[in-house]
């Protein structure tokens, strides 16, 4: 009989403390099996406790805690959705239009100029934060680390955390300000993201301006039974929530409310993997804030009516996004008298988002759906071992931020030049893998240096440093002379 001394909030805090006093000594195997054996059979989950005689104290607890961690109620709901689909309606293509936007060179109501002086307004008066998505791993480049740690600079080997960290400190230091930096983790990259940074002295970002939060998890379920998968005999599947959980994530981790106390008004949002992401320009920041926008999106030009990007339009009045797999090909093909696209706006996930409209967002309950991927998930089998399945034998549940578009009472959409901006680092091999990336960022900068009279060699490697310059603006400013700032080879 097992028998441990009750201590675990965790683990005993559903038993009658007028029953068990503290302190004493408890059947703890036995009472907590009964309980959790009760609430699973409820939901058809018994399956979670076949190994539970075998497992140690400690591994009991951990088991009973994600047990008790877990909205079967919700989980249930979630799969039923999953087997019986709401029949959704092909998308109409008369209420398909172009999202209001800005386009570069286009007369728009609001100039270049009107835009950048207000963004580099609210960027030295405090108003502007930065939020990046890094909850990735690089498994399919085959490096079983944080993504951010990739190192990806084509001269320097400078990591992804690096070439972004320092956008934001050339930022501040070009304005004389602090902009702070939330960087949501997922618990597979969490300990080793904050070991990282620490290491690296958070790359000159002071640690005041750095607040590292963690995103929440969703466990996976059967596909077909719905039962939830055994990771080991004490631990069951979970996965992230997708990047949508960090609505969710930076309301409860209290980065919300730090954002109160700081005065921060406008959030940059971008994901990690693109080392390309003009972070915080003025201009994008400025048409945000005149257009009292609650979301703005950046977004590039289409090359193709297939390319494989979600396409931001605006239905019945709102700004939505339509992914290419569900973007009908009358539609993805229709052009305007021009020739031009109709449907052309591609998704980069980079967006600005208003602090107010998120934290209206996040107390509403279920403000963003539930998404289902069906993965190849290994499990625990009955007989004790672990499978790894060669096909789809599981679902995973994620929330995606762009499905926030619509929510915002109002919304803009802003293009800019895709082989200045986009270049995210996804593949092992050919377009978006490494190699990719560093052929595009030293192809940018050997741009700037051209359009600051600086000639290159043909076939040299350039990079340079944000900290010199950020911009080809920046880099026209400094008329570098070759010493320093600048990486080539």
């Amino acid at each position: 009989m097992v028998t441990a001394v009750a201590t675990s909030e965790s683990a005993v805090s559903f038993l009658d403390p007028n029953t068990v006093e503290r302190g004493g000594r408890i059947d703890f195997g036995e009472i907590v099996h009964a309980h959790l054996s009760q609430k699973l059979r409820a939901h058809g989950q018994e399956h979670l406790l076949q190994f539970w005689q075998e497992l140690s104290i400690e591994e009991q607890e951990s088991l009973a805690a994600e047990i008790l961690s877990i909205d079967f109620e919700q989980i249930q709901q979630l799969h039923n959705g999953f087997l019986n689909p709401t029949k959704t309606e092909d998308v109409d293509v008369s209420r398909v239009e172009e999202p209001q936007s800005v386009k570069p060179g286009e007369s728009t109501r609001i100039s270049q100029e009107a835009a950048r002086a207000v963004g580099e307004a609210a960027l030295k008066t405090g108003l502007v934060g930065v939020v990046i998505v890094a909850g990735g791993q690089g498994s399919r480049l085959g490096f079983e680390h944080p993504k951010g740690m990739y190192p990806i600079g084509p001269a320097s080997d400078a990591t992804l955390f690096q070439i972004l960290i320092e956008k934001i400190r050339a930022t501040s230091q070009r304005y004389e300000t602090r902009i702070p930096l939330y960087l949501m983790t997922s618990p597979a990259t969490h300990g080793e993201t904050v070991e990282f940074l620490n290491a690296n002295d958070n790359f000159g970002l002071a640690g005041e301006d750095l607040h590292i939060f963690c995103q929440g998890t969703m466990p996976a379920v059967n596909m077909q039974t719905g039962q939830l998968v055994l990771k080991e005999k004490n631990a069951l599947f979970f996965s992230p929530n997708g990047h949508g959980g960090m609505l969710e994530a930076l309301d409860t981790s209290g980065c919300l409310a730090d954002m109160q106390t700081r005065g921060v008004e406008h959030l940059f949002y971008c994901q990690i993997d693109n080392s390309l992401i003009e972070c915080i320009r003025p201009e994008f920041v400025g048409y945000h804030i005149l257009s009292n926008s609650e979301l703005t999106t950046q977004v590039i030009r289409k090359q193709s009516p297939s390319e494989k990007v979600g396409n931001v339009v605006s239905v019945d009045g709102k700004v939505q996004m339509i992914e290419y797999s569900d973007l009908p090909e009358e539609l993805a093909s229709a052009r305007n008298d021009d020739g031009s696209l109709k449907v052309w706006a591609g998704n980069i996930a980079v967006h600005a988002f208003s602090v107010s409209f998120l934290e209206r967002v996040a107390g509403q309950a279920d403000a963003l759906p539930f998404h289902f991927a069906q993965k190849k998930v290994p499990y625990f089998d009955a007989a004790g071992e672990t499978v790894k399945p060669t096909e789809p034998n599981a679902v995973k549940f994620e929330r995606f931020i762009f499905d926030l578009m619509p929510l915002a009472q109002r919304a803009l959409v802003v293009e800019a030049d895709r082989e200045s901006v986009y270049a995210p680092l996804k593949n092992a091999e050919g377009t978006e893998s490494a190699e990719w990336v560093r052929e595009k960022i030293s192809s940018l900068h050997t741009q700037w240096l051209a359009e600051a009279g600086i000639e290159v060699e043909p076939g040299s490697t350039v990079e340079i440093s944000p900290l010199y310059a950020n911009s080809a603006e920046e880099l026209a400013e400094r008329r570098p002379n070759g010493q320093g700032g600048y990486y080539s080879c």
